[in-house]
């Protein structure tokens, strides 16, 4: 990697993981999410300083081209996070189906009671 691009690659690892910690410092991200995201940008740091970690991990596992090691980690934690955001939005619709229920069996009630 040309020096260019390593400082390229560091600056943005570095402003992700600040921004993300500005976020949950302003309450404007949930700390749930914000430790998700945290453990995404955090390894980017050391490894955008020290790409010869990447290079040693792909020579560790037998991986001929070392970035690749790095974006099938990237696809498979996006996987991961995908199938928790769906986990969770299919929480939230069970709780919202059900409060819609009770919200109309409540309109019903009432409206037996008004015209009792």
């Amino acid at each position: 990697m040309s020096n260019a691009a390593q400082v390229g690659v560091a600056l943005c690892a570095v402003v992700l993981t600040l921004w993300t910690l500005r976020l949950v410092g302003q309450r404007k991200l949930r700390s749930k999410y914000a430790l998700l995201w945290l453990v995404v940008t955090s390894p980017l740091v050391p490894l955008a300083f020290f790409p010869g970690i990447v290079d040693a991990a792909g020579d560790a596992v037998g991986v001929e081209y070392a970035p690749a090691l790095l974006f099938a980690a990237a696809d498979l934690l996006l996987l991961a996070i995908v199938i928790h955001y769906s986990w969770e939005l299919s929480r939230a619709e069970v709780r919202l189906r059900r409060l819609g229920e009770e919200v109309a069996l409540l309109r019903a009630r009432l409206d037996e009671v008004e015209h009792d």
